[in-house]
């Protein structure tokens, strides 16, 4: 296959054992050239506008221009979709992945360790699965400095009846940040419980939920089995465990090697629909794949609110779209408004409350 035809990948990575790892692992596959490699950050952010690569992936800890730097440079001056592959997978601190993702990155994805082949061959055939996919990933000029939004401040007043009594959220890849704009915009008060599944790398589970910890006034924190979902929390599945709720408490359910999800979100909405049924709301982020769509139709039969992130907002538009085509979403919005849309449902729900209370 010509060069031009293939994805061509960038590659940098302050690890010459590891740039030439994931170079031999991309090019195993026909459909993809290395057309560079740089050891550090200015390397990368060079590279990046001189060659025009489809994709780069892009380790986060290098010497001279850290990868997060590296993403900010490059998302401002010659957006380029960025895959971070990183071996601090529950590092959630400043530079870290998840503040990669937050400067326009698409996903993160574990280094592959060559002295576990196992683990090698696994990660290899995901890392070639996730370039080829994100590198067909429309992005667009991220600059960093932009002013956050602020928090809604439209929780109902303590005391009041509120209908909903839970928030269920499904994402996949570009979800990270996607999250990270609802819940940002959640007050400390809100009265309702979250849960969340979310597809992410093996390992990546705990850092995620101290980074959106940090990046919201809610407590998100991982989910265990048994715990009781409580307004104001939440809770996001662990990798590699289906998460489903019942009686209000959270079960977790050893996954299976042929379910293609883990967790799943279908599993999770569906869980759900039937625990909770019109006291719910599903809300289903971008993400590849349909995962989702039918259980968020089952929570939309069961008369709970639902709401699809839209196209132009979503870094790919799989799962929304399956869920919108399969007329299981009851809204569709931007992710600006969704956490907006969220808080008015539980908000108009406890103003009627209270005025048939004055009646």
């Amino acid at each position: 296959m010509p060069e031009k035809e293939r994805t061509r990948v960038l590659v940098a990575d302050d690890s010459l054992v590891c740039r030439e790892m994931i170079k031999q692992i991309l090019e195993s596959d026909p459909e993809i050239a290395v057309v560079g490699l740089a050891e550090n950050g200015q390397e990368a952010v060079e590279l990046a506008r001189t060659l025009q690569p489809s994709i780069v992936t892009m380790d986060v800890h290098m010497p001279r221009m850290s990868g997060l730097i590296a993403t900010e440079q490059i998302m401002a001056y010659n957006p380029t979709p960025i895959l971070i592959v990183s071996a601090s997978v529950d590092d959630s601190g400043v530079g870290s992945a998840f503040d990669a993702l937050k400067a326009g990155a698409l996903d993160v994805l574990k280094k592959p360790e060559p002295q576990i082949w196992s683990d090698l061959a696994v990660v290899g055939e995901e890392l070639i699965k996730k370039v080829k996919m994100l590198s067909k990933v429309k992005v667009v000029t991220h600059l960093k400095g932009r002013k956050d939004q602020p928090t809604l401040d439209v929780a109902p007043s303590a005391g009041r009846h509120v209908r909903y009594r839970i928030v269920a959220i499904g994402s996949s890849t570009g979800g990270p940040i996607a999250l990270l704009r609802v819940l940002s915009r959640l007050p400390a008060d809100f009265p309702v419980g979250i849960v969340i599944a979310q597809h992410i790398a093996e390992g990546f589970t705990s850092g995620l939920v101290q980074w959106l910890d940090s990046g919201c006034q809610l407590r998100v924190r991982e989910a265990v089995d048994g715990v009781e979902v409580r307004p104001g929390e939440v809770l996001v599945a662990q990798t590699g465990r289906h998460m489903t709720i019942e009686a209000g408490r959270i079960m977790l359910l050893e996954s299976r090697p042929t379910d293609v999800y883990r967790p799943s979100i279908d599993m999770l909405f569906s869980s759900v629909a039937k625990c909770y049924g019109p006291e719910a709301i599903g809300v289903i982020l971008t993400g590849m794949g349909a995962d989702g769509a039918g259980g968020l139709r089952l929570l939309s039969e069961a008369g709970s609110a639902t709401i699809a992130q839209d196209e132009q907002t979503s870094t790919v538009f799989g799962m929304p779209k399956a869920a919108i085509e399969m007329q299981a979403a009851k809204t569709v919005l931007p992710i600006e408004m969704i956490a907006e849309e969220v808080v008015r449902l539980v908000q108009s729900h406890a103003r009627i409350q209270a005025r048939s209370k004055q009646r």
